[in-house]
């Protein structure tokens, strides 16, 4: 199926039978004819020398120019555009584990219907942490941690630590540098 302008929609028809009574010669000729018509109404000046020609050539050249420019300070927009997602994706994520662990505290201190029947597995010692370790238990930084402990009472910083801990365990500073349970 072919689609044809309606002003030639005649042309055509008279071309598909000549072709389907094997006029092949007089089909090409006829189109070789309509082809002309179509050209010579068709005044476009397309030599070298045309001021058209030469118009184009400048705004292409322009808009090449512009595209490279362009280019590259989308990439360094696209490095800078990455690296604020990182760290958007980076802050939800800790917030995403302060959220998991108070509800994991209230699951805790919520009663239970069938508080009889509930099994408590041996528990696991925990050993000391790292500050980086113990502040991503405590859903925090470890500026935050620092400053908490210099500027809080020993017991302070513990009842702090359990507040913010999914296990409610109290944490305190030893001079090994590590940050141990309190039981």
């Amino acid at each position: 199926m072919l689609r044809v302008p309606t002003p030639l929609i005649e042309a055509v028809k008279e071309l598909s039978r000549l072709h389907r009574l094997g006029h092949t010669n007089a089909v090409l000729g006829g189109l070789q004819e309509l082809i002309s018509a179509i050209d010579s109404n068709a005044d476009i000046d397309v030599g070298a020398s045309s001021e058209t020609i030469r118009q184009l050539a400048l705004r292409l050249e322009k808009l090449e120019s512009r595209l490279d420019s362009d280019s590259n300070v989308d990439s360094m927009k696209s490095v800078t555009s990455l690296s604020e997602k990182l760290e958007a994706i980076q802050t939800r994520l800790v917030q995403l584990e302060g959220a998991i662990s108070i509800l994991g505290q209230r699951q805790q201190t919520a009663p239970t219907r069938r508080q009889a029947f509930t099994y408590h597995p041996p528990q696991m010692e925990i050993k000391p942490f790292t500050e980086e370790n113990l502040a991503k238990r405590l859903a925090s930084s470890t500026s935050t941690i620092r400053n908490m402990r210099s500027t809080k009472t020993p017991k302070e910083f513990e009842s702090w630590c359990r507040q913010r801990d999914p296990g409610g365990l109290a944490w305190r500073y030893q001079k090994d540098g590590l940050y141990h349970p309190v039981k």
